[in-house]
């Protein structure tokens, strides 16, 4: 946005600088231009006058010897016709096609003493010229050159003062024009970035109030409006995780008092009753529990997403070697996938890697990946890895079961989702929602992709730790 704003005021400036300088430029032109035609007119009504003189004396001597010392002084040629003789010095003949046009003009007493604007970087020279005598005859014709040289140079050296200020003026407006758009959108840029960082986390800092006033009323009411946000889903967050953590002292309680009442019960119609109870409790308690850890993820998510925006993003997490997370959580899903009939390979890396994660997380996110390979796929061979990527390296949790459609593989991260197909399978449809937030606040991404030919690839991929790599 600021280059935009920067390039419209930079062509304007450059349009203001521009369209002065041609003014100057051009008023400097035309009074050169009358101050050189007003001094050569001059000449040439004297010279008219010279020659009337030497035709009523009949004696042109004094006339020639004013003509040569003019034309030694200026350089320019100056030719009179008088009684079918022609008196020139300098370089003016009367058989020059634009000295003929001229002398025809003067004949039918048609003065031609105006001069066309002086260019800076035009060639030539130009012929004035006007006839002398009575009131009632043209007795003869003064001709005369006008060199423009040294009018154009004086235009050239005025055009370089020009250009020299008109250069140095547009860079003091493209200077002032950096400085009011970067005063104007700097409260701009910082909004801009609050809001990405009350999106990502939740929370941001105070915006400073700077700018012009509706720009720094818009921080304030941004502000206010950031602190109300983030102490509503503060709250929210609070409240899922206390009123879990609350619910679990009675449940406990129910569970007891319903394994005191099977105790009790005969007949198989009563305790099939109390069995179901029993079930939907447990789920209940899944629930809790899943709910539970959900608001600790997206807290911890909360947490390393401000990190991240403050440029501290590894800097707070544990550098670790992950196969021996992934080795534990392989042995410790090996029972129940023996029992669902699907085995579960640990792939060793072929060299030492390293990557940032908080070791119980990642341990976590194995685990719960595992779990639901085992427990969606029976009977698959499920394969545990770490694979290098172009940015840092990935752990890969794959299995070659049923897997999912692609429309369904975009909605399982979604809180409580589950698949219809999987609907009398025993879950909450947490489990891969805290995978990805937990990914997240460890600098990390969840990948969730069809395997070939069939199955279902998890993929936690993660950046190399800063100041190192791979080994």
């Amino acid at each position: 946005m600021k280059l935009r704003v920067l390039g419209i005021l930079s062509l304007l400036a450059v349009v203001i600088v521009v369209t002065v300088s041609s003014v100057i430029l051009t008023s400097a032109s035309r009074e050169l231009t009358q101050e050189l035609q007003i001094n050569r007119v001059a000449a040439l009504n004297r010279f008219a006058q010279l020659a009337s003189d030497a035709l009523e004396d009949n004696n042109t001597t004094q006339l020639q010897r004013e003509m040569d010392r003019y034309a030694e002084l200026y350089g320019e040629g100056i030719l009179i016709h008088m009684q079918g003789q022609s008196i020139h010095s300098g370089g003016l003949r009367d058989d020059q096609p634009e000295v003929m046009d001229a002398l025809g003009r003067a004949s039918l007493n048609l003065s031609d003493t105006t001069l066309s604007p002086i260019r800076a970087f035009g060639t030539g020279n130009e012929i004035i010229s006007r006839s002398f005598g009575t009131a009632s005859q043209v007795l003869g014709e003064v001709v005369m050159e006008v060199n423009l040289d040294a009018a154009r140079q004086k235009l050239r050296e005025r055009w370089l003062v020009v250009v020299v200020a008109a250069v140095a003026l547009g860079a003091l407006l493209l200077l002032a024009a950096a400085r009011i758009t970067g005063w104007v959108l700097r409260p701009v840029q910082r909004l801009s970035k609050a809001v990405h960082e009350l999106e990502t986390t939740g929370a941001t800092t105070q915006l400073p109030e700077a700018g012009p006033p509706e720009l720094r009323e818009l921080s304030r009411s941004f502000t206010t409006m950031a602190q109300a946000v983030s102490e509503s889903m503060e709250s929210q967050r609070r409240l899922i995780a206390d009123t879990s953590h609350q619910l679990r002292n009675p449940v406990g309680a129910l569970r007891l008092r319903i394994d005191l009442l099977q105790l009790a019960l005969r007949s198989e119609p009563e305790k099939a009753a109390a069995s179901g109870v029993v079930a939907e409790l447990e789920r209940v308690e899944e629930m809790l529990d899943g709910v539970l850890k959900l608001a600790t993820a997206e807290h911890r998510a909360s947490a390393g997403a401000a990190r991240a925006d403050q440029g501290t993003g590894h800097q707070r997490l544990t550098v670790i070697d992950p196969f021996p997370v992934l080795q534990g959580e392989a042995e410790r899903a090996t029972p129940s996938a023996l029992q669902a009939g699907a085995t579960i390979t640990l792939l060793e890396p072929g060299r030492p890697i390293t990557i940032a994660c908080n070791p119980e997380e990642l341990a976590h996110m194995v685990g719960e990946l595992l779990a639901n390979a085992v427990k969606y796929a029976p009977g698959s061979h499920i394969t545990v890895a770490t694979e290098p990527t172009p940015g840092g390296t990935a752990v890969v949790v794959s299995d070659d079961g049923p897997g999912l459609p692609a429309d369904q593989l975009a909605a399982s991260t979604t809180r409580f989702w589950r698949a219809p197909q999987h609907s009398k399978i025993p879950g909450n449809g947490l489990g891969m929602t805290i995978v990805e937030r937990l990914a997240e606040a460890n600098g990390a991404r969840l990948v969730l992709e069809p395997r070939v030919p069939h199955g279902l690839t998890a993929r936690l991929e993660f950046v190399h730790p800063q100041g190192g790599s791979d080994a």
